[in-house]
């Protein structure tokens, strides 16, 4: 018998044992759930949120273990979801345009220490200094000095190119300075979107098709409404928000397609959560470099964590964004997630690197389901006992829309009932205009105010009196993120019109934003 080989076999199955000591995590042990009682988790969540339906997919150690649709593509009709069907992932876009960026990096086009204008000369924000030191890895961090969603009125439902999106941002105020703090921004990985069109010479969308869809084989994703068949395999948004009660129409948003514009399928997601967890390798592939994985993944700012936040989640330390991707910690591990937001419809991504675990959901509904079910396969991976993410978070969510629906209602009603206008309803008529979302017009027709903002041919309201030279407005199309609104008319020391000023509330877009002043007669 070789004595030496059997030695050389207990220490090296003694090192093997010590390394895995070292790796495991106090307190959990890995598990390996049961994917039918997650498929039932599932199914019993939509029914307790009501949602008309989603798609899940769950990625492990390098393959697909559940890739499945649940309920409907639209509440009242019988064709089901599957791993094929459609949905906006809003928000979760954000990674392919930051990883489009780490693609050029590695290819030595362009580095993530760039300043914007070396790409874009004509890119300009009210802050002088941040105009002249922004730089690429800035625009995909949020630290532009923007506030939050500050500019998304200018890509919704206009006409404007993403140049002429990006050309108007030079109106919007910031709400920090520069590098100050973060303030999550679509116009800015609209302008990150453009960098990736001058560096590559080709649009955003043609790029992140050839770099990322077509090899990956993830032919359900496109970049456009416009590239929906109709009759397809696709979701029907829903909403208001936090509901899917009615039925909305798909509305395009082509100009911020780079922050939000993909919409994909569980099946093509899947994919997706492979190459991310293989550091930027897929089935043997590389498409950016394991560095670039790491630069994504690093956060550039930091959050507070709260008490009520710490409550939740004890064992979350910290919080912050890198580039793309949310950061935190949670029993030990990193997790790497976004949420996406569209018209009628929510996406989440969670992604556990150490454990080659991800998820991805898939809704046609505005409510947070997305978010708690992710959360749900995260917890039954890692062996997280007593928690049921489902449960607490519909409980979040009805106080939610409580709370939205109560902004809405208080917006409605006066303060100082029983006024009337200043002024004969005529003399609010008029054209308005300001530079950041140019020109409105209020006119009088069948003895009634209303109101058109030029910008986007939807935004059509009907102005009601509601006290002394305030408004109320009701839009005649419907939209899942606001309802109605105030419109308040502000005079000058003669007495007459000078300014018209906007309060829609909602969760996405700052009407307060636009600035109206009356043009001349």
């Amino acid at each position: 018998m070789n004595t030496g080989h059997r030695v050389r076999s207990r220490a090296l199955v003694l090192a093997v044992c010590l390394c895995a000591l070292a790796a495991a995590r106090p307190g959990l042990a890995q598990a390996t759930p049961d994917v039918a009682s997650l498929d039932a988790y599932f199914g019993k969540a939509l029914a307790d949120w009501d949602v008309p339906g989603m798609s899940i997919a769950i990625v492990k150690d390098g393959r697909v273990v559940l890739s499945k649709g649940y309920g409907v593509r639209e509440r009242g009709r019988p064709e089901l979801v599957d791993e094929h069907t459609r949905f906006a992932i809003a928000s979760n876009s954000k990674a392919f345009t930051a990883a489009a960026l780490a693609v050029l990096v590695d290819q030595k086009t362009l580095s993530w220490d760039d300043p914007v204008r070396r790409w874009l000369p004509w890119f300009e924000l009210r802050d002088p200094v941040a105009s002249a030191e922004i730089r690429v890895r800035d625009l995909v961090s949020h630290r532009a000095g923007l506030g939050t969603l500050s500019g998304d009125l200018l890509w919704y439902g206009t006409s404007w190119s993403r140049e002429e999106v990006l050309r108007r941002v030079r109106f919007l105020e910031p709400r920090f300075p520069f590098r100050a703090q973060y303030g999550y921004s679509n116009v800015m990985f609209v302008a990150a979107g453009e960098v990736v069109a001058a560096a590559s010479g080709q649009s955003w969308d043609a790029f992140v098709d050839a770099q990322f869809f077509r090899p990956l084989g993830m032919s359900d994703t496109v970049t456009s409404v416009r590239a929906l068949a109709p009759g397809g395999n696709t979701a029907t948004p829903h909403g208001p928000v936090g509901t899917g009660a009615r039925v909305f129409s798909w509305y395009s948003c082509d100009a911020a397609a780079a922050a939000a514009g993909v919409i994909s399928s569980a099946h093509d997601m899947a994919r997706w959560l492979l190459l991310q967890l293989g550091r930027g390798t897929f089935d043997g592939r590389a498409y950016y470099s394991d560095a670039q994985s790491r630069a994504m993944w690093t956060p550039l700012v930091s959050f507070t964590i709260s008490k009520e936040a710490e409550a939740r989640s004890p064992t979350t330390h910290f919080r912050g964004y890198g580039m793309g991707w949310n950061l935190r910690d949670y029993h030990g591990r990193l997790i790497v997630s976004h949420g996406g937001a569209y018209d009628g419809m929510y996406s989440a991504v969670s992604l556990v690197p150490e454990e080659g675990l991800g998820v991805v959901v898939l809704t046609n509904a505005m409510t947070g389901i997305g978010d708690a079910l992710a959360a749900r396969v995260v917890d039954a991976y890692l062996g997280v006992p007593g928690r049921d993410p489902s449960r607490d978070g519909l409980e979040r969510e009805r106080d939610h829309v409580k709370r939205w629906t109560g902004a809405i209602r208080k917006a409605a009603e006066p303060e100082f009932p029983g006024t009337k206008p200043s002024l004969a309803l005529d003399a609010y008529a008029g054209t308005y205009s300001g530079n950041l979302y140019g020109e409105a017009t209020v006119s009088l027709e069948s003895g009634a105010l209303v109101l058109r903002l030029l910008a986007n041919p939807d935004l059509v309201a009907d102005l009601s009196p509601l006290q002394f030279d305030t408004f109320l407005v009701r839009w005649r199309k419907a939209f899942p993120w606001f309802a109605e609104g105030r419109a308040q008319f502000v005079l000058d020391d003669r007495g007459q019109v000078a300014r018209l000023e906007l309060n829609v509330p909602n969760e996405d877009f700052w009407f307060q934003e636009i600035d109206l002043r009356r043009s001349p007669r």
